[in-house]
């Protein structure tokens, strides 16, 4: 009897300790579900790559820098099944879509998303953005306020010193590094052949290095500039975030007007990976309020 009140002991801890530490974890993503459409949009001198789903008031989900639309995985059935019509779509250079010479700049990012949405007859959206995706968002909170209704910004900064030193070091994003050159090597490789254009050797390499310019200076926002945003916004983070400071999570969401502050326990970063249920709950529970 007591070796099996130890043993099941040892099953609740090492279950505890698991889930104390999902933080420290990084799943992959499930497939995507099939599309309702999906295709390459031209603009700004690129073809985006975009994928649709469902009917309904429109959610746009924006991935972070490195990564692609495929990390919605988890989130995209049950935005539909909640009755929204889900936009993902990879970003300049990033996953399936091409980039030009021109400098990266987040102005730039968010003129694309807005040249989508003009392909895809879509006036205004839910906008739910992780890390560069949160900026390219709040960009367009800014610069194209008129196509938002609501505004979900995951782990964004709005100056360069918002982002915390010494991420290099860091296990999970170590990690995440690693995946996100496997997986643009595959995706660029696949957008070749759906395009008819013959395989190119990889330049992860010179992509970084043309984001990382854009990385060293931006975004560098005023306090006034975040004051005008008129957009309901949700500044979100999760409570073991290793790339945003937490005092600069506080600052945007107190010079933004009427910004909520949201704080997902126990994920970091990568919380819609970590936590894919509770995050998207996060999600609705914002988008969808009365």
């Amino acid at each position: 009897m007591r070796s099996a009140v130890a043993a099941l002991f040892l099953v609740v801890f090492a279950a505890t300790a698991h889930a104390a530490d999902r933080w420290m974890t990084l799943p992959e993503p499930p497939p995507m579900p099939a599309p309702s459409e999906s295709g390459y949009a031209p603009v700004n001198g690129i073809q985006m790559y975009y994928a649709t789903f469902g009917d309904g008031p429109a959610v746009l989900l924006i991935h972070g820098g490195l990564s692609h639309a495929d990390v919605w995985a988890n989130q995209v059935p049950k935005l539909v099944a909640a009755g929204h019509r889900v936009i993902v779509a990879d970003s300049r250079g990033h996953g399936r879509s091409t980039r030009t010479a021109e400098p990266f700049g987040y102005d730039l990012m968010a003129s694309d998303y807005v040249k989508l949405l003009d392909h895809l007859k879509v006036d205004k959206v839910v906008l739910v953005g992780w890390s560069d995706g949160g900026i390219i968002g709040l960009d367009i909170a800014m610069r194209h306020p008129a196509r938002l209704t609501r505004l979900f910004a995951q782990a964004a900064n709005v100056t360069t010193d918002g982002v915390l030193p010494n991420l290099d070091n860091d296990p999970v994003f170590g990690g995440f590094m690693r995946r996100m050159r496997a997986d643009y090597d595959r995706l660029h490789a696949a957008s070749s052949r759906q395009r008819g254009e013959p395989p190119a050797p990889s330049d992860y390499d010179a992509f970084v290095e043309q984001i990382g310019h854009m990385w060293a200076s931006q975004p560098n926002w005023t306090a006034a500039q975040l004051a005008g945003i008129q957009v309901p916004t949700a500044i979100v983070l999760g409570d073991h975030d290793e790339a945003i400071s937490g005092a600069h999570t506080d600052y945007m969401a107190k010079a933004i007007p009427g910004a909520a502050l949201v704080i997902l326990p126990e994920v970091s970063h990568f919380a819609m990976l970590q936590d894919p249920d509770g995050y998207t709950w996060a999600v609705l529970d914002f988008i969808d309020a009365k």
